[in-house]
């Protein structure tokens, strides 16, 4: 399989904080990759620099075989990875039509239009002239995942889609993820619940204090190894 990404000892700061150190992560054309950890291990601060949200060494992050850290943000989104961040980040003022519309800015081709989101949510389109943030905490985080969608990425990043959501709900649009990834579409997931992460990828990395303590198949690798990889000493 040809990677669609590869990060090649990316590190990451916040001002003087060093919060990634080294991280080597590769994703396969049509792949769900998962990434776990404890909060604060690195997981959402690596989205952030594939996301072009934080800076990054151009060498550090290749797609499509071209090296792309440092890009702007809106640059990054154009070529095709786009985030559904931690928190949705909604805006409050806008609808929820307005809200997927936005995600549609790059007019990149595909798929994904208010049609098919529509489809795949089909209470958005019922409340599609509401407040975006007046609706349910899981209605909202489907809001952020079709304003991703509609962008038309071929790299789809969810950072914490069950984050603070009934495990029903969380149910519900994990079970939207194989009709979205279905046409060859790649993956990341970020998740908290290592079951459900390992579950809906086909690899995971287990993150811990910025770097990668373990990596593997995830229908192979064993719980006891995750849980020392997880809360355990990097090596």
């Amino acid at each position: 399989m040809e990677a669609i990404l590869e990060t090649r000892g990316l590190t990451a700061f916040y001002g003087d904080f060093q919060a990634l150190f080294g991280i080597d992560v590769m994703v396969e054309r049509g792949e769900v990759i998962a990434l776990i950890g404890s909060n604060g291990a690195g997981k959402s601060t690596f989205l952030k620099a594939l996301a072009g949200l934080l800076p990054a060494s151009e060498q550090q992050i290749a797609y499509r075989g071209e090296a792309i850290g440092g890009m702007p943000a809106a640059r990054i989104v154009g070529m095709g990875i786009a985030l559904v961040p931690e928190g949705r980040r909604l805006f409050a003022s806008l609808s929820v039509e307005e809200n997927l519309l936005l995600g549609a800015y790059s007019s990149r081709p595909g798929r994904w239009t208010l049609d098919t989101v529509y489809t795949l949510f089909p209470i958005l389109k019922e409340r599609r002239h509401h407040a975006a943030t007046a609706l349910s905490g899981g209605q909202q985080q489907m809001v952020a995942l079709g304003r991703a969608l509609m962008s038309n990425p071929d790299l789809l990043m969810c950072d914490e889609l069950s984050l603070g959501l009934a495990p029903v709900v969380v149910r519900e649009i994990y079970a939207a993820l194989p009709s979205i990834v279905g046409d060859g579409m790649s993956a990341i997931v970020v998740e908290q619940d290592v079951q459900l992460a390992r579950r809906v990828s086909k690899r995971f990395y287990c993150f811990q204090e910025g770097r990668v303590s373990l990596a593997g198949a995830s229908a192979e690798v064993s719980d006891e190894a995750i849980t020392r990889a997880y809360f355990g000493a990097v090596s």
